[in-house]
């Protein structure tokens, strides 16, 4: 198996998780995340009563860049991971080194 950059890795997470808080962010300042989230919860048979807090770009920055740095570490330490059970020296629990349905040890590279 090919290793991962844990760098480029954490900014794709980051970028992909603080991207989906922006647009959470921008539905909340233009007044649609309420009829958003009655839809969701109502796909997941859940009824309640809640209200939203009014909208500050403030607050939406610091949504952004949290769920950007978690997202970041989460890729990071999952490239790491990652890394670490595709090494030679891996435990053998910690490797696939056979094919699927064969006894012979797959070659490298594949």
């Amino acid at each position: 198996m090919r290793h991962i950059s844990p760098i480029k890795t954490a900014l794709a997470v980051g970028t992909v998780i603080g991207l989906w808080h922006l647009i959470w962010a921008i539905l909340v300042g233009v007044g649609w995340a309420k009829p958003v989230m009655d839809f969701v919860l109502q796909l997941h048979f859940i009824k309640l009563d809640y209200e939203l807090a009014p909208y500050a770009a403030t607050t939406a920055g610091e949504l952004v860049i949290l769920t950007f740095a978690v997202g970041a570490a989460f890729g990071f330490v999952f490239a790491v991971v990652w890394n670490w059970l595709t090494l030679e020296s891996a435990p053998a629990w910690a490797t696939d080194s056979k094919r699927l349905g064969s006894s012979a040890p797959a070659a490298v590279g594949d």
